[in-house]
């Protein structure tokens, strides 16, 4: 059995350029998905926050327009209302990678507001990409990576690396009144941006690093690990 650390944003809005804040937190497909797949193969799940707080789901998400049916909303409810590691988080900050076979950060748009100018996530960031363990983000968790810049170098430049991209953030219409884009951050950061079809799934594996571009990669992405735990 393996043990993962997921680390999970704290944030239950995210704050746009003009000043408002749109309500979010994590997207319920990207924590509930592998969760229970990573669950079911024996693997122990420990969450991380800033500060320790409960995760907030964003309840789009549980939306059954936007989960994929009203079956599929019901089923990611009851497995996020099972997990009792979602009442009780760690903080973030006292996470040490020795005591994990693996990390897995999901999305939804709350790391836009806090991890991704998280020191605590920007240190178990790189230290798990140096260690070879299986580091896995999702969707929009990428963003966590712009953390790990010193005097803006990022030792995630030069990896391949996909995430929640401009024109899907565009059909959610919220790219115009985002403060930055992730696909854009990343870029510009010097990562190998690669990208599938918006809204299927899609992954990338480069050594240990294992991303994926939207919720519907989660699952996917979990699969891989599974197999990378064996």
């Amino acid at each position: 059995m393996a043990k993962l650390l997921f680390v999970m944003t704290g944030a239950a809005y995210w704050t746009l350029k003009d000043g408002t804040r749109h309500a979010t937190g994590y997207w319920a497909e990207e924590f509930a998905a592998p969760y229970r797949t990573l669950t079911e193969a024996g693997h122990q799940v420990v969450v991380a926050t800033p500060g320790g707080v409960v995760p907030t789901v964003d309840m789009m998400s549980l939306r059954p327009e936007l989960a994929g049916g009203a079956q599929i909303a019901l089923d990611l409810e009851q497995v996020i209302r099972s997990a009792e590691e979602m009442r009780r988080p760690i903080q973030l900050a006292t996470a040490r990678l020795e005591d994990y076979d693996a990390v897995y950060f999901p999305g939804g748009h709350g790391p836009m507001e806090d991890l991704w100018a998280d020191p605590d996530a920007g240190r178990l960031l790189t230290t798990a990409l140096a260690s070879g363990k299986p580091l896995a983000v999702v969707c929009h968790a990428p963003a966590a990576m712009l953390a790990t810049r010193v005097h803006g170098v990022s030792p995630f430049a030069g990896r391949r690396v996909t995430a929640f991209t401009n024109d899907e953030e565009e059909a959610v219409g919220l790219a115009a009144r985002a403060r930055w884009l992730l696909e854009d951050a990343l870029r510009d950061m010097g990562v190998d941006f690669t990208r599938g079809e918006a809204w299927k799934p899609y992954t990338v594996v480069d050594h240990n690093l294992y991303t994926g571009q939207n919720p519907v990669s989660a699952e996917v992405l979990a699969e891989r690990l599974v197999k990378a735990l064996g």
